[in-house]
């Protein structure tokens, strides 16, 4: 008796081939439709207006662009390294609590911690009125204070907040790193230093890329943080130009020339695992075990966790739970917070669900057919979290109003209504862009779950006659459900958080959260959205909490006196 007896015969699955074929390059036909429409509204555009652009608009915006990322970049890495390197190696008193406390900056919003710093650190704030009460000046002009409204207050501002992207990747290499590589190098003489410097880093080297190429992209995206502490980098340069400047070739332009920072960003991320293939072993391995740290030893490791915690998490929470207290935001409720919550709760539910049906789709069709086209439809549709919001809502606009005209059309052949704008005048214009913009998020975590799912169990569930589908639901979906829970749940904050398609694609009359604080910060009264901040706080701790609930692994810990 052969398998094809008793399995799907040949003609039947050729078609669930095909299906899923066609799947995957809608997908990634989907996700490239905002690129290829920038580009020919950017062609189309005045040659006067890329004059205009190129002489007194582009050349700050590139600076204060690279500057920014540049300054992030190193920045995030020697803080979230250097911490992932302290909890993972080293023993000291309160280790536990770090690591469950370095990864809190990244529930916060940047555009939300520059706000507070500004209330802070500013002239009338209450560190420079301590500090001219202390020192007996009457004005901020008879003293030199360091402005948070600069770019280097905006390179300090979102390194706080994005260090997690690196200290999650840096952590979850270091502890998987076998203890045989750091015994050996001990015996060889090696010092701590050089032990993080030639051994543990050049392993983790892969992922170290993945995590800073994901915090620049982060900060690249950025609009609130930028425009308030007035650095005038590309993707803000794209909104005032589009907004301010009612000009939208003129944004498509800049937009066009801003893909040149993310590709370079994703070649930084591939040139990081260039030639480097790791291979773990289905056994146990022995972790690393850590150096206890005594005395000052032990101080200097507990200041260099408390200090990222506490000025990228304690004191932005503390500042907004004080002025929500102060201000009386929770006696005096705003009725329309209650409505602008609900909204944007509906759109990231929405937007979530639709992403990780999606991404799970896209991953079990990869799964089945296998192949050069899958394998580059796959990562085609992976590149809507490498397009900056500003850039995604400018490239959707052609889309989305030609889906409209198109829907409007049939209404009108089959004797219908005319429709208007169906999708661009609507709040489905944002559910759209968060699902190409967090895409990525859900694809990766679903094949991350499948990945754990032995191929010999679908040739096993075939042989009994179970369909495609039938697998996919029985099998697939069950056995995932832990890497899909996960991704949901960062996907769906993602969407709480996200400021610049919300700007730009949103409907008349619909707030969200997130433009719900931004028109509080453009009129100078950001405290009265401080509510709405801690809210989506609240909701982001979740998510950070669950990437980390896994990552602890407890080696015992070697002895001072053995090291």
């Amino acid at each position: 008796m052969t398998p094809i007896a008793i399995g799907t015969p040949r003609a039947l699955r050729l078609p669930q081939h095909a299906l899923s074929r066609i799947f995957l390059i809608l997908l990634a036909a989907a996700v490239l439709a905002p690129l290829i429409s920038l580009s020919i509204f950017a062609l189309r555009g005045d040659a006067e207006i890329w004059t205009h652009l190129t002489a007194y608009v582009l050349p700050r915006a590139t600076r204060d662009t690279a500057i920014l990322l540049s300054g992030v970049a190193v920045i995030t890495a020697m803080v979230g390294i250097g911490t992932a390197w302290i909890v993972t190696a080293f023993e000291f008193p309160g280790r536990a609590t770090w690591c469950w406390l370095l990864p809190l900056p990244l529930a916060f919003p940047t555009y939300i911690v520059a706000y507070v710093y500004v209330d802070i650190f500013e002239p009338i704030g209450p560190v420079q009125s301590a500090f001219r009460t202390m020192m007996g000046y009457s004005t901020a002009a008879e003293y030199w204070f360091p402005s948070v409204r600069s770019l280097p207050g905006a390179i300090l501002i979102f390194s706080l907040v994005l260090y997690p992207y690196v200290y999650l990747a840096a952590r979850a290499m270091f502890i998987t790193q076998s203890a045989s590589l750091i015994e050996v190098a001990r015996t060889l003489g090696a010092t701590r230093f050089m032990l993080a410097r030639h051994v543990a880093l050049p392993l983790a080297r892969p992922a170290l890329a993945v995590g800073l190429s994901l915090a620049l992209l982060e900060a690249l995206n950025d609009i609130g943080a930028s425009e308030y502490l007035g650095v005038q980098t590309l993707t803000l340069s794209i909104f005032t130009t589009w907004i301010n400047r009612s000009s939208l070739p003129g944004a498509a332009q800049i937009a066009s020339a801003m893909l040149v920072f993310v590709v370079a960003l994703m070649a930084l991320e591939r040139y990081g695992r260039r030639h480097r293939r790791f291979i773990v072993s289905p056994r146990r391995q022995r972790t690393v075990p850590r150096i206890a740290l005594a005395g000052r030893d032990a101080v200097f490791a507990l200041v260099a966790c408390a200090l990222p915690v506490v000025f990228g998490f304690v004191l932005p929470f503390a500042f907004l739970a004080y002025e929500v207290a102060g201000r009386g935001l929770l006696l005096g409720f705003d009725p329309d917070l209650l409505r602008y919550t609900a909204t944007t709760v509906t759109l990231a539910a929405t937007a979530t669900a639709i992403a990780i049906g999606l991404g799970l789709s896209a991953a079990i069709a990869v799964r089945m057919v296998r192949g050069r086209i899958a394998t580059v439809c796959i990562v085609i549709a992976g590149l809507g979290y490498a397009i900056p919001g500003t850039v995604l809502a400018l490239g959707l606009l052609t889309p989305l109003v030609g889906t409209d005209n198109f829907l409007n059309a049939i209404s009108k052949a089959l004797g219908g209504p005319h429709l208007g704008l169906v999708l661009a005048g609507s709040s489905a214009a944002l559910v759209i862009a968060y699902v190409i913009r967090f895409l990525a998020i859900a694809t990766g975590s679903a094949q991350a779950g499948l990945a754990r799912i032995s191929p010999h169990i679908d040739d096993v569930a075939r042989t009994l006659g179970t369909k495609p589908t039938g697998i996919a639901w029985s099998i697939h979906v069950p056995l995932s459900r832990p890497a899909l829970g996960g991704a949901a749940l960062l996907v769906f904050v993602d969407c709480l958080k996200e400021l610049p398609a919300t700007l730009l694609l949103r409907p008349l009359n619909v707030e969200t959260l997130s433009t719900y604080i931004y028109q509080f910060a453009t009129r100078g009264n950001f405290e009265e959205g401080s509510l709405a901040a801690l809210i989506i706080v609240a909701v982001g701790i979740l998510p950070v909490i669950h990437l980390t609930r896994f990552s602890e692994i407890a080696p015992a810990p070697v002895p001072p006196s053995s090291r």
